[in-house]
């Protein structure tokens, strides 16, 4: 099939800030897009061809929108699959494929996929409601301290909390969810995993995530993670083998815990493009934005080695700022060497909100972790 400067039409569902930096890609190669979002200030509706306002979650508005292209793709997994699994049966090309969808937007099922396929995880227990958490600590089944996910609709350390005492679980949601083994870690770290329709895979390097406290939301992202040789290899391989278990085509962004004796435990996955890629925008020969359409379209997959160090620093709402939003201090990062600033275009601002990211790169990951540093203590994002 023709893609380039044709009638072929990319379907994609959400619009927010992945979206609008695949939609970089797009324009690039001249593909033609139409983008479907509840928003109609969608960050991504500015670069696509076509732009539909409506539910992610609804049916017939999904099953509607991908009706009308020749490829349907996500930038978020909470998205109605009982939509996407009629179309594929109506020969639409859906990457990645409901099947593994199903799979991972649960994460009670993501982690029974681990299990079922020998994925080191931390240990997990499941839970219909949380007045069962509740009851298994009264019954001696399960101790403090854990940590509670909501199975669905959790995003962007959204849905996570460590429980260190019963009062912990009050307000949170009633429904299904898990608990996991507080596990003694030394670093995050991720792997960018791509694979086509033909089941051709690579890898990126493993990078090192680093975190808010508060916010769980990732800070840093360090390429490459600044580990072993042999434990980023474990890690590497780990991804590779969760990427061929769960036989998705796209991008697969998997989370892993090193734990204090060098052992790799996957988190969690993410079935697309994600912020632990970012720094390739800046830092790899291919990025991952052209690299995930690489892979849904079949096409052959791009290098994924860095031409530098790279450490992408995240910009988030300042505390106490809910509005209009001001970026403070722009002039004084873009005076620093190798950085490069990238605004998502959402015109509303809150606290710990995700508005953009900063890119460092440099011939060495001490000097570029320095400036990272410096950019995240100058940048502000603030409210009029």
């Amino acid at each position: 099939m023709n893609y380039f400067s044709s009638d072929f039409k990319l379907g994609i569902l959400g619009g927010g800030q992945l979206g609008k930096m695949m939609l970089y890609e797009t324009r690039k190669w001249d593909i033609a897009t139409k983008v479907l979002d509840a928003s109609i200030e969608a960050p991504c509706r500015i670069a696509c061809n076509e732009f539909v306002q409506g539910s992610l979650l609804d049916y017939e508005t999904v099953y509607g929108f991908g009706k009308d292209v020749d490829v349907l793709t996500i930038e978020i997994e909470n998205v109605n699959l009982d939509a996407l699994e009629q179309l594929e049966k109506e020969g639409v090309k859906v990457y990645p494929q409901s099947k593994p969808l199903r799979i991972i937007q649960n994460k009670a099922k993501q982690k029974l996929f681990y299990v079922d396929n020998n994925i080191p995880t931390a240990g997990f227990q499941r839970f219909a409601y949380l007045s069962e958490i509740k009851d298994s600590i009264a019954n001696g089944g399960l101790s403090f301290p854990f940590v509670w996910k909501v199975a669905q609709f959790g995003y962007d350390g959204q849905g996570v909390k460590i429980v260190r005492k019963l009062e912990d679980l009050d307000g949170l949601p009633s429904g299904e969810c898990i608990t996991e083994i507080m596990v003694p870690f030394k670093n995050e770290l991720a792997v960018i995993v791509a694979r086509n329709s033909s089941g051709n895979l690579a890898t990126y390097p493993v990078v090192e995530m680093e975190f808010h406290p508060e916010a769980n939301q990732v800070e840093y992202v360090v390429c490459p993670a600044r580990i072993d040789s042999k434990v980023a290899e474990k890690a590497k391989n780990l991804a590779l083998k969760v990427a061929q278990k769960i036989e998705l085509t796209g991008l697969l962004a998997v989370e892993m815990f090193q734990t204090e004796d060098d052992e790799i435990l996957v988190n969690e996955v993410a079935p697309r493009p994600h912020n632990s890629g970012h720094y390739s925008i800046e830092a790899s020969y291919t990025n991952q934005f052209e690299q995930h359409l690489r892979a849904i379209l079949n096409l052959p997959l791009g290098r994924t080695e860095s031409k530098l160090a790279g450490i992408m620093v995240n910009l988030t709402g300042a505390e106490g700022h809910t509005g209009d939003v001001v970026y403070e201090n722009m002039e004084q990062i873009l005076d620093m060497n190798g950085v490069t600033p990238h605004i998502y275009g959402k015109k509303q601002t809150r606290p710990f909100r995700k508005m953009g990211h900063v890119t460092i790169v440099d011939k060495d990951i001490a000097k570029a972790r320095i400036v990272a540093q410096q950019v995240k203590e100058t940048i502000n994002v603030i409210s009029k």
